[in-house]
């Protein structure tokens, strides 16, 4: 019998969240070459960054620092970011919360990277548009 599941509360419930999550990024066939190969991910600082943007996100204690929305407009340069993309993220994303947490914060953490996700894949696509308009 598996241990129920308890909600998001605080640093240690989103270290678990983000490893597991980018775990299944990197072993999936769509996603994991883009963060790999493509990005080349440092993963020894991109998790700890990831860390604090979901405490952030989550507790609204301003811990991280960094533009997401530039660096996906700059590996959107290199790769197709596109909804097939986004949606896998989503879906892992939503996968792993689903598996390790119940609750409210847990449901806000799914809330959030929906509008995240949207609010990317929204800037990725106009940003390739001015780009093909200018070309």
């Amino acid at each position: 019998m598996s241990a129920p599941r308890g909600d998001i509360h605080g640093r240690e419930e989103i270290v678990r969240l983000v490893d597991g999550f980018y775990g299944a990024v990197r072993a999936d066939a769509l996603l994991g070459p883009i963060f790999d190969d493509i990005a080349r991910t440092d993963w020894a600082v991109h998790l700890p960054k990831m860390y604090d943007f979901w405490e952030t996100v989550l507790f609204g204690r301003s811990v991280f620092r960094g533009n997401p929305l530039a660096v996906h407009l700059h590996l959107a340069t290199r790769v197709a970011l596109t909804d097939r993309e986004f949606s896998r993220w989503l879906a892992l994303f939503e996968q792993q919360v689903d598996g390790l947490f119940l609750g409210p914060i847990a449901d806000e953490a799914k809330r959030r990277a929906r509008r995240i996700a949207a609010v990317m894949r929204h800037h990725v696509e106009v940003h390739a548009a001015s780009v093909a308009a200018s070309a």
